[in-house]
């Protein structure tokens, strides 16, 4: 790293300038802008998760602290990254009211604007709609924020991104067709999550529904598990009922701690089928590099958001 050096929002391009100069770098890449709002407690992992793009989809990250309270602090930065490349940082602590005023002058023109919201209460003011007014991308637990989907960005959701491993492999077992002539006998919905964030097992429970044709969670049970994935990770789901002659229909996917497996059970007709299925865990910095590089805006996510929304 490169810095930081503290410096205000009148001079952070000036103190970049510098910071460039001592590189020896020739060209400079920008690829955009990601703007990461959060507190101090979660810092350190806001860090680590920008650290993690490595200069991808977002050459300049400017993260605002939003308890730092007092007067505005404003610190720039070169991060190294592989091949001889840098990220611009620029960290700013302050209220939320002193950040709208802040952030804006220090977005590089002409590039894509990423907008995260790194922390996880409800944004209070108009900090974070204001800058959804100039972002390309919003990134969110967008159920924590009650953020709908909109037309004029793209709402990317990071427990829906982070469960697209769980989503293509709860397709898989149906992928025979004797296991997809169950479904209509399927009743009821488990799914179980990390930690104490249930709200991407609500959003994951919202695929399902909108899957099955359901038109509520009515049928849906959350539970927390233990699974060592991180807060929030999803750790299995099953879904049951019984067929014409009452026989039990149960399709379920659990995963094996510490690994990248999930066990899948699919037991209809008298007989339980089990196998494996690659479910790995996706980090922080994967979950955002993902949803940077291909953001959803579909219907069926929108529906999956509308039935979860209902649930809170």
């Amino acid at each position: 790293m490169l810095g930081p050096v503290s410096t205000s929002v009148r001079q952070a391009q000036a103190i970049l300038d510098e910071l460039w100069a001592q590189t020896g770098a020739e060209t400079r890449a920008y690829t955009g802008n990601i703007v990461a709002l959060t507190v101090r407690k979660h810092l350190g992992r806001v860090e680590e998760a920008l650290a993690g793009l490595e200069g991808r989809y977002a050459g300049r990250q400017i993260i605002g602290v939003m308890d730092g309270g007092g007067d505005l602090k404003v610190d720039a930065a070169l991060i190294a990254q592989p091949a001889g490349l840098y990220i611009e940082r620029l960290t700013l602590g302050a209220r939320p009211e002193q950040l709208q005023s802040a952030i804006l002058p220090l977005l590089r023109p002409a590039t894509v604007n990423h907008v995260w919201w790194g922390a996880d209460r409800r944004p209070h003011g108009p900090l974070l709609s204001e800058l959804t007014e100039i972002a390309d991308q919003v990134i969110a637990d967008s159920l924590t924020l009650d953020i709908p989907p909109a037309r004029h960005y793209a709402l990317a959701d990071l427990g829906w991104s982070r469960s697209a491993s769980w989503r293509e492999a709860l397709a898989q077992l149906f992928d025979a067709p004797d296991a997809a002539q169950q479904l209509p006998y399927v009743r009821e919905l488990t799914v179980r999550y990390s930690g104490k964030n249930d709200l991407p097992a609500r959003l994951y429970a919202g695929f399902v529904a909108e899957c099955l044709g359901w038109t509520d969670l009515g049928r849906l049970t959350l539970q927390a598990g233990r699974c060592g994935r991180e807060n929030g990770d999803l750790c299995g789901a099953e879904l049951r009922g019984e067929d014409a002659q009452g026989q039990p229909v149960r399709f379920s996917l659990s995963a094996e701690a510490g690994g990248d497996v999930a066990r899948a059970e699919a037991e209809w007709g008298g007989r339980v089928r089990t196998s494996e299925i690659n479910v790995p865990p996706m980090s922080l910095a994967e979950g955002l590099a993902r949803v940077m590089a291909r953001p959803e805006r579909g219907e069926v996510f929108e529906r999956a958001w509308a039935l979860a929304k209902a649930t809170l």
